[in-house]
This record gives C-alpha cells, sequence and structure tokens, in this order.
C-alpha cells in the first residue's frame, strides 16, 4: 500500500500534517482537509497534484459528505483513512456552557463519525482499507478539567470498537490510536479554555494552565517518528485494534487499566450478589 491515496482530516498542523508529509514522502496521494484558503495553498504545495486540500468544517455534517465523496471520486477512490482533527476543550464540567460542549463533541466525535460514514461505501466497494481514529490517552483515563475533551474519545472509542467488528467481514482494519504527549499545538493555541469559570474551580483551572505551559513545547513525543510509526502501520495485515503512541501514554494507560481491574476485582463480590439462581 506505499503508493496508495490517504484522507487524513485536519493536515494544517500537529499530527495531521506530520503524517501527511510521511505519507507524501513515500509517493501516496493525501486528501486532506484544512479550514481556510492559507491553509489551502499551504498544504498543496507540499506535493503539486498528491496533496489535495479540501476546505471544509468537520463539523457541518451536509458539507462533509458531499465534499469529501466528491475528492474520494475525484481519485478514483481512498484506501486508508485518518480521522485526526480534533482539539482539548479545558475547564470543570460545571462551567462548560452548552454551545461549547456542542463544538466539542461535534469536532471530535461527530466529525469523526460522519468522516467515516462518508467513507465506508467505497471501501466496501474496494474490497478492503484502513481506518484511523486519532483518540487519546484520555479515552481511558479521564482528568480533572478535561471531562469533555475525555466524553468524546470515550465516545469515539466506543463507536470505533463496534464498527471495526462491523467492517471485519469485508477487509477493513480499523484501529483507534491513543497518543500521549506530543510536541504538538495540542497544548498551546489548540487548547480551548471554557469561557466561563467559576471560583470554586479557580484553583483547578490554574493548576491545569500551569501546567499546560510547563509541558508545551516539551512533550516527549516527536510528530515525525509518530508518523513513520501510523505509516508502517497502514501496511500491517493484521493491525491492533489500539496503538498507545507513546512512552509516558503507555505508561498511564497501562497504570489505569490495572486499577480498572483491580476495582473489578475488589467489588466482584457485590457485581456476582446481582445473579439469581441457577444464572450462569
Amino acid at each position: 500500500m506505499s503508493t496508495s491515496t490517504w484522507l487524513i482530516t485536519g493536515v494544517s498542523s500537529g499530527l495531521g500534517r506530520a503524517l501527511a508529509e510521511e505519507v507524501l514522502s513515500r509517493g501516496s496521494v493525501v486528501i486532506g482537509t484544512v479550514r481556510n484558503q492559507d491553509d489551502r495553498a499551504r498544504f498543496e504545495s507540499l506535493a503539486p497534484g498528491r496533496a489535495v486540500a479540501v476546505e471544509v468544517d468537520v463539523t457541518d455534517r451536509t458539507a462533509v459528505r458531499a465534499l469529501i465523496q466528491e475528492a474520494i471520486d475525484a481519485q478514483g477512490g481512498v484506501d486508508v483513512v485518518v480521522n485526526n482533527a480534533g482539539y482539548a476543550l479545558t475547564g470543570a464540567f460545571e462551567e462548560v456552557g452548552d454551545d461549547e460542549f456542542t463544538h466539542q463533541m461535534d469536532t471530535n466525535f461527530y466529525g469523526a463519525a460522519w468522516v467515516m460514514g462518508a467513507s465506508l461505501a467505497g471501501l466496501r466497494k474496494r474490497g478492503g482499507g484502513r481506518i484511523m481514529n486519532i483518540s487519546s490517552q484520555s479515552a481511558v483515563a479521564g482528568y480533572a478539567g478535561l471531562s469533555i475533551y475525555s466524553a468524546s474519545k470515550f465516545a469515539l472509542e466506543g463507536l470505533s470498537e463496534s464498527v471495526r467488528a462491523e467492517l471485519a467481514p469485508f477487509g477493513i482494519h480499523l484501529t483507534i490510536v491513543e497518543p500521549g504527549g506530543f510536541r504538538t499545538d495540542w497544548a498551546g493555541r489548540s487548547l480551548i479554555h471554557t469561557s466561563a469559570g467559576l471560583a470554586e474551580y479557580a484553583e483547578l483551572n490554574d493548576r491545569a494552565s500551569r501546567s499546560y505551559e510547563r509541558i508545551h513545547g516539551r512533550q516527549p513525543g516527536d510528530p515525525a517518528l509518530a508518523a513513520k510509526v501510523l505509516a508502517d502501520l497502514a501496511e500491517m495485515d493484521d493491525p491492533p485494534q489500539r496503538l498507545v503512541l507513546g512512552a509516558a501514554a503507555v505508561k498511564a494507560i497501562t497504570r489505569a487499566l490495572a486499577a480498572r481491574i483491580e476495582e473489578i476485582e475488589r467489588w466482584s463480590h457485590l457485581s456476582r450478589a446481582a445473579d439469581g439462581p441457577g444464572d450462569a
């Protein structure tokens, strides 16, 4: 699949841009979503004729379906779909406004769902393909101050796990990618703080802000190296259901899952008490 056609959302910066550049360097075609004309021009200049920008807001369901389908048809189909577009909304759940909540879910969850939906018929007709949905370690362990972001990623993982099982008979492999901290704009300009703060959460928000400022640009993850891993993943005959990306994420997710298993076992006497006589 080294000379394949990829659809990657959010190629203007960060991991999406790094992955697009890696895939283009391998001779493939990349259909990438961008938000404005300037980003479109910059992206298409990377590899004229092979870097194809689609100017679309992934929260616009109608536009996503129409423009993505048009771009896929123009390239004769797509082999790999990567749902990367997204951002993090910070702030305690009680502080988050309805519009902020909706936009976070529309971008990180519904947008990914709509892009997948626009791609599946074509992948089935081609007899297979790959989907990578970029999630987060926050989809395994929820963190204070990232409740809505975590919710969007938890939802994406639930959808992805079920869709993966549905697509297996068609030779379409879906992998959930769970990155930790990478040197992107995630903790910088892409990080959105809720507009309405409550005094009761001032300490939480101050602590979180200091943490983001401290780690921004100093995260251990290298987007270019992550891009190589993901490009190689697309070549695997039997890719994993989940790929944890980065050593720090491996540590955090392993710890979170171990704690979950320990809690299940500790309270299993109550769990079993819900079964009636003779139940398995």
